[in-house]
């Protein structure tokens, strides 16, 4: 229920705050974090069966254009629009039982739309650094209650996704403006390896304001966070001209940016994804 719930979320608070202060800034290569809680209202979205459940993380899958303009000797500032839908809800690495994305009719479809700029540098070892502009861009959230949305991907990294939604009933649960940000490129990581699936990652943040559907939907807590962490990782490419990236993007909610911190996250481009359950 969600007393059980709110109880479940201030231990969770409480545990973060005590692993902090004991090991400081720790990578979540070396620790298992659980993120804050929320709750989810299935039962919100049009044709679907009633079903409440609490998570920590959304899990999905990412396809992103970002362009590049030569700005200098090895630096650029860059332009990306992004489409991320989203596979499965998560609650301390385990699936929970849900009807996002499942068929046949009753179930529904969950994406979101981001479009930032920034600055990119390309380091002496081959690397290269990005760093999100705050306060740059857009962040939304849509419920697909039909399954029926298509895309069209931009040409350029300045350009907004093509929505195709034959029913027109998709509807916005959440927006925002992008915050801090950051990502590495290193071709040399030992995971790039000769397929370049796994070359660096990234970390955003955006700000998160509820619309009424969406509080319907994200029933805990009450009032929500205020802040969303998208953490993806980044196969192989070129930074420079227009490019074409996927890969898998995890989000979790924080109260406020000072939390990406206490959570060992910072804004340090830290890849909390793991690959989408097929």
């Amino acid at each position: 229920g969600h007393n059980a719930m709110s109880k479940r979320l201030l231990k969770k608070t409480f545990c973060l705050v005590g692993v902090a202060a004991i090991l400081g800034l720790a990578s979540t290569s070396a620790m298992a974090l659980n993120f804050p809680v929320f709750g989810v209202d299935e039962g919100s979205v049009p044709g679907s069966a009633a079903n409440t459940f609490d998570a920590d993380k959304m899990v999905g899958d990412y396809i992103e254009v970002i362009t590049f303009t030569p700005t200098g000797p090895g630096t650029s500032t860059f332009e990306v629009s992004l489409k991320w839908e989203v596979g499965q809800y998560v609650l301390e690495n385990m699936n929970v039982p849900s009807q996002l994305g499942c068929f046949p009719a009753g179930c529904y479809d969950v994406y979101a739309l981001y479009r930032g700029a920034g600055t990119a540098v390309t380091q002496l070892d081959g690397s290269t650094i990005f760093t999100t502009a705050e306060g740059v861009g857009s962040y939304e959230l849509y419920v697909d209650p039909a399954q029926d949305t298509g895309f069209v991907q931009p040409a350029m990294g300045n350009m907004a996704w093509g929505v195709v939604d034959p029913a027109a009933d998709d509807y916005l649960v959440a927006s925002g403006i992008p915050g801090p940000g950051t990502g590495i490129l290193d071709p040399s990581l030992p995971t790039c390896g000769g397929a370049g699936i796994n070359c660096g990652s990234f970390g955003t943040s955006a700000s998160v304001e509820l619309t009424p559907a969406g509080k319907a939907y994200f029933v805990l807590p009450d009032p929500f966070y205020l802040v969303a962490f998208q953490a993806g990782q980044l196969n192989n490419f070129t930074p420079a001209g227009t490019q074409v990236i996927d890969g898998s993007l995890d989000q979790i909610f924080v109260p406020e940016p000072a939390s990406l911190a206490l959570l060992g996250l910072g804004i340090a481009g830290i890849s909390l994804t793991r690959r989408r359950k097929a």
